[in-house]
């Protein structure tokens, strides 16, 4: 994961309906869950549901595949998981170079 690809995931979430579709699709499973099905349950109507899903697929946050005549999406957990980790990589680092500072509480205990 570098910055480019870090940007381009948290630019695909940059809308609500697309923080709840991958969020369906995490619930999902591997199993994934059928294009018709997404979009009933977010009740999004098919070009702007499609719009948003393509904008999740291109950053490489979910799949698609056809099993037989349905198109099911899948959320792709590693890239989730990847994300999540670049961007909690340096989390804290320096938090403690310098002390924080006491309390009366604390100095009396």
């Amino acid at each position: 994961m570098n910055d480019y690809l870090a940007a381009s995931a948290f630019s695909a979430l940059g809308h609500p309906s697309r923080v709840s579709i991958l969020r369906h699709l995490v619930q999902a499973g591997p199993g994934g869950l059928n294009v018709s099905q997404i979009r009933e349950m977010l009740r999004l109507p098919p070009t702007t549901f499609g719009h948003h899903l393509k904008a999740l697929v291109d950053a490489g946050l979910a799949r698609q595949e056809k099993r037989g005549r349905e198109l099911i999406s899948c959320a792709d957990c590693c890239a989730v998981q990847r994300l999540t980790a670049f961007l909690m990589e340096d989390c804290c680092k320096g938090a403690f170079d310098h002390p924080l500072p006491q309390t009366k509480e604390l100095e009396t205990s």
